[in-house]
């Protein structure tokens, strides 16, 4: 197995916080997601994840070098964020839910939301929301859920990272949610990138989200990753998909 590094940079106070994966999936729906809300609560980077496996490139921002897949946190918002903005492949899908669920017993954090993106075929009408569903890994999860009024999946499957972490929180007795996010393959992905914020900023209360703003914001994010990926063509294969951050 490939092992993931992490390379901490700053300490901080974070039991009780929240965990929210912002590892890219199917579309960019979560790379926007979690960029805002990196911008919105101004979050410190404290961490950097390494492997042999990642792509060799650095990401500059604010003329900083930085690592390909990043940590961000805040003692004030009890909130952490994994971001990355490469295509995650295959082979490192159980090494990175490994790192992240360690990490967080590690730190004390009491709760992990893993968005998933669900692919769609035809778009909602204009009245039409997103609908997001959620599965828990305990009965403390599905009840956070429950008490916010998310729609819970009764049958289905979870793939990838998302479906790692709840094994995994099963096992352990640990409160993970993973949100499944409707993308829709004709529609932009912002309408889904908003929803899952909205749905986070719902489950935990240590903030609130400005809805306006992050609609706004989240059509300037995507795009840039947008220009990014035309840019990046001839080396698509390890090219970003996220926006510098």
């Amino acid at each position: 197995m490939d092992e993931i590094e992490i390379k901490e940079f700053k300490k901080m106070g974070l039991k009780g916080a929240t965990v929210i994966d912002g590892l890219p999936s199917i579309s960019l729906v979560n790379t926007i997601a979690a960029n805002y809300l990196v911008a919105a609560l101004d979050l410190d980077q404290i961490a950097a994840l390494d492997s042999n496996q990642f792509p060799a490139i650095s990401m500059i921002y604010a003329f900083k070098p930085k690592f390909p897949a990043r940590i961000y946190a805040s003692e004030e918002f009890k909130i952490v964020i994994f971001l990355s903005e490469f295509r995650i492949l295959s082979n490192l899908y159980r090494p990175l839910a490994k790192a992240l669920f360690d990490w967080t017993k590690e730190q004390n954090c009491s709760l992990i939301i893993s968005p998933v993106e669900w692919s769609v075929e035809s778009s909602p009408t204009v009245k039409e929301e997103p609908v997001v569903q959620g599965v828990g890994s305990t009965d403390r999860a599905r009840e956070r859920l429950a008490s916010n009024e998310i729609k819970q999946l009764e049958f289905g499957a979870i793939p990838g990272i998302s479906g790692l972490l709840l094994n995994q929180g099963r096992w352990s007795n640990s409160d993970v949610i993973s949100l499944i996010i409707p993308v829709y393959s004709d529609i932009s992905s912002v309408k889904s990138a908003v929803k899952a914020v909205e749905v986070i900023d719902k489950l935990i209360p240590e903030f609130e989200i400005d809805i306006a703003s992050l609609y706004q914001e989240a059509e300037r994010i995507e795009d840039k990753l947008r220009a990014l990926r035309i840019q990046a063509k001839p080396g698509e294969a390890e090219a970003p998909v996220g926006v510098y951050r």
